[in-house]
């Protein structure tokens, strides 16, 4: 099941679990349409990967234990461990490289 992280990664913006803003790789790192876009280029700065929307989860229990009340989103922020310059080089090497040849 996905943690629904509260925040981008990169510039902390809060993304609850109803955004429609959030984006995630494989991982599930998180990060905002924004960042994702403008700053990332679509490539994940941990994995490489292809950022793409984030589902949300319901939040009305229509199945029985199936709903964001039942099945909380997470409240631990994660931020990046590396540096805007860091982040800039790492995906000006990959992002032309399509998702599945990254």
């Amino acid at each position: 099941m996905l943690e629904l992280r509260p925040n981008c990664e990169v510039c902390d913006r809060d993304l609850p679990p109803y955004s429609t803003e959030a984006c995630i790789c494989s991982y599930e790192c998180t990060y905002c349409r924004t960042c994702a876009e403008n700053v990332l280029y679509n490539v994940c700065p941990n994995c490489g990967g292809e950022l793409l929307p984030r589902p949300i989860r319901p939040k009305t229990e229509r199945r029985a234990g199936v709903s964001l009340e039942k099945q909380p989103a997470s409240t631990t922020r994660v931020h990046t461990k590396y540096s805007i310059k860091e982040i800039k080089e790492f995906t000006e090497s990959v992002k032309d490289i399509s998702p599945e040849n990254r």
